[in-house]
């Protein structure tokens, strides 16, 4: 099966060994990744922050970045879902609907469209796992990443209290309620801690930078992952 590959930019700028893991991941999946080179943002940040004008010229870009009818995997259920449920308002009707159908986060690639759950990976940790408010709620996404981690040797995945609430970045938001972001990254931390867990692990790296931040700045004993690192450790 051939699948285009979307990097989201936290990903690209930030962490880019996890996308090389999706590729990883992909291929151990038999899959034949393509990975367009002039692909941008997909356009989140700027509609998220009410300007649907640039916005939507980064989704025209996305239309003319991705031309096939064939899967689009990205590790980032927030993106997935933006272009899922908002690209609609942006692009002609054609270009949404068949995105709509294209596009897929990781884990549910995986799973749902590739039936693949075992990737040989041995992780001897433990880890608690965060449900990002996009990946769960705009997208769906949430036994998909626990059976993928249930796979995975010598691993230990604790569920933390209130494990479906926000981690406190919802972009723009960590910014303009600084005080209120940082109070809830400290609750979903406190409540990760309390599990034993090394790792915080999700799918979405945004998720990740905010509350691995936290962490470095309070000198907290547990670290952060994404899901495609853990998968991806033995490939």
């Amino acid at each position: 099966m051939i699948v285009d590959l979307f990097v989201p930019c936290f990903i690209d700028q930030l962490y880019p060994s996890t996308a090389w893991n999706t590729i990883k991941l992909l291929e151990s999946a038999g899959c034949e990744v393509h990975y367009n080179p002039n692909q941008t943002c997909c356009g989140q940040p700027l509609f998220n922050g009410g300007d649907v004008k640039y916005s939507g010229k980064l989704a025209e870009k996305f239309v003319s970045d991705f031309p096939h009818d064939r899967p689009i995997v990205t590790p980032s259920a927030s993106c997935a879902a933006y272009i899922k449920n908002h690209y609609s308002q942006l692009v002609g009707t054609k270009d949404a609907q068949r995105l709509k159908e294209n596009i897929f986060e990781l884990s549910d690639f995986l799973v749902n469209q590739l039936s693949k759950t075992d990737f040989g990976a041995v992780f001897p940790h433990k880890i608690t796992y965060h449900d990002a408010c996009s990946a769960l709620r705009e997208y769906g996404l949430k036994d998909e990443p626990r059976q993928l981690l249930k796979n995975v040797s010598d691993i230990e995945l604790i569920e933390m209290p209130k494990r479906d609430e926000c981690c406190g970045f919802g972009g723009t938001f960590m910014i303009k309620y600084a005080p209120i972001s940082t109070a809830m990254t400290e609750q979903k931390v406190e409540n990760a801690l309390s599990t034993g867990a090394e790792y915080i692990v999700s799918s979405e790296a945004s998720c990740l930078m905010n509350i691995q931040s936290y962490i470095n700045e309070q000198n907290v004993a547990i670290k952060t992952m994404h899901i495609a690192d853990i998968l991806a450790v033995n490939l």
